[in-house]
């Protein structure tokens, strides 16, 4: 058993060692999206807090359908998260979840695992 699992372990190292950088991200983003997480996106002005969404799962980077479908990025991400309109790290009961779009052109935001 224990040598089947390394056969297994040793031959998804090799099947991930053949694929792009991007395709790697692509993969654990999958995973990851499957396991769940609980992030937070912040946005600051200067050093001012201004916005922070709880309870993210995932951030999606935004793709061309139209015009033979070649799937280019496009140059925004979006998601859904609570809005956290008291900046108190918690979901309160009238804080809804919403739909959000980053620029790519936006440099003042953070996104982290949720420490709580």
């Amino acid at each position: 058993m224990k040598s089947s699992f390394a056969l297994f372990v040793m031959a998804s190292a090799a099947l991930l060692s053949a694929c792009t950088q991007e395709q790697q991200n692509q993969i654990s983003r999958s995973v990851q999206n499957w396991t769940g997480t609980d992030g937070v996106l912040e946005f600051y002005a200067g050093e001012k807090l201004v916005r922070r969404f709880l309870a993210i799962d995932k951030i999606t980077t935004a793709t061309a359908t139209g015009g033979g479908g070649n799937g280019q990025a496009r140059s925004y991400r979006f998601g859904y998260g609570v809005l956290d309109e008291n900046l108190n790290m918690v979901a309160d009961q009238n804080e809804k979840k919403v739909y959000f779009e980053i620029s790519d052109y936006a440099s003042s935001y953070i996104f982290f695992e949720n420490p709580r």
